[in-house]
């Protein structure tokens, strides 16, 4: 098995009904954060993280997807004619950030089918998980900072973030202790899927960033569907645990949910007010808002 996390999926095949009706004809991954899609952010990350590899795992319309990747003659031409040389710049970078390969996922059978989609194409060798609606701003990439972590310590690594008070209920949390080397890691043994508050077994959140090794997909294939015929992650890593070390890693960084209208917004105006061409006049229009 090689070491080296060279490829990332990104389950993409979502319906996104909480942006309805904007996403009723696009795809949620598609939806403008200032100016760039929201699942470009997650491929920047995982590119800047040393990922060579793009995987993404897509469903019925999200075509736009596969044409936001890829070349625009037309648009290139036109640009290019046009002597908009920074725009067509823009443009031609996006469709070289990657090698980037598809695959189809028929049925929205949940996040665990998802990642078995992709395991012809992963291989024998551990890999990155994304999910395009958490977009983290950290000044190292998360996923770097994970891939730091899978190298130290040698075992599937999943992401979390310390939620307080009842809200916890709405993630995957952690079950497990502080590792006595670095009071980021967590040596995980288990991890319960939206507790009641009272049931959480730590504050460790589980979000969006997955480092794992070839072996969830040995437990993902016995993974039996549940509630609505979906294959859970949570339930594969569970196993996973039971067989191998799995650490959760408390990120440096900001994370959004940008699956969330709220998340949404809160992402467009941080990442608009650090943008050196709209930060400043940005700033200066909040300042005068009446709250």
């Amino acid at each position: 098995m090689s070491k080296r996390v060279r490829k990332a999926i990104f389950p993409a095949g979502g319906l996104g009904t909480r942006f309805l009706p904007a996403t009723k004809v696009i795809p949620k991954e598609m939806l403008a954060l200032v100016d760039k899609p929201i699942i470009q952010y997650g491929v920047e990350e995982a590119i800047a993280s040393g990922v060579e590899h793009i995987i993404i795992i897509t469903g019925r319309g999200k075509g736009a997807i596969e044409d936001h990747f890829d070349n625009s003659f037309e648009l290139d031409t036109m640009l290019e004619r046009s002597g908009k040389h920074k725009l067509l710049a823009v443009s031609r970078g996006v469709s070289s950030l990657a090698r980037i390969s598809y695959v189809r996922q028929r049925e929205p059978l949940g996040l665990g089918h998802a990642v078995l989609c992709a395991k012809e194409l992963v291989g024998d060798e551990p890999f990155a998980v994304i999910l395009p609606d958490d977009v983290i701003n950290a000044e190292v990439p998360c996923l770097k900072q994970m891939i730091g972590v899978f190298n130290e310590k040698g075992g599937s690594v999943l992401a979390t973030q310390t939620v307080e008070g009842p809200g916890i209920s709405a993630y995957g949390v952690l079950a497990g202790s502080q590792d006595p080397g670095n009071p980021r890691i967590y040596n995980c043994t288990d991890m319960i899927e939206k507790p009641k508050f009272e049931d959480a077994p730590s504050k460790q959140a589980i979000i969006g960033r997955y480092v794992l090794t070839p072996r969830i997909f040995e437990m993902l294939d016995q993974t039996k569907p549940g509630a609505g015929g979906e294959i859970q992650l949570t339930d594969g890593l569970r196993e996973l645990a039971k067989e191998e070390k799995v650490f959760g890693y408390n990120f440096e960084g900001k994370r959004f949910d940008a699956g969330d209208k709220l998340g949404m917004l809160e992402a467009t105006v941080e990442f608009a007010l650090q943008r050196s061409d709209l930060g400043p006049l940005f700033r200066e229009y909040l300042k005068g808002i009446q709250l």
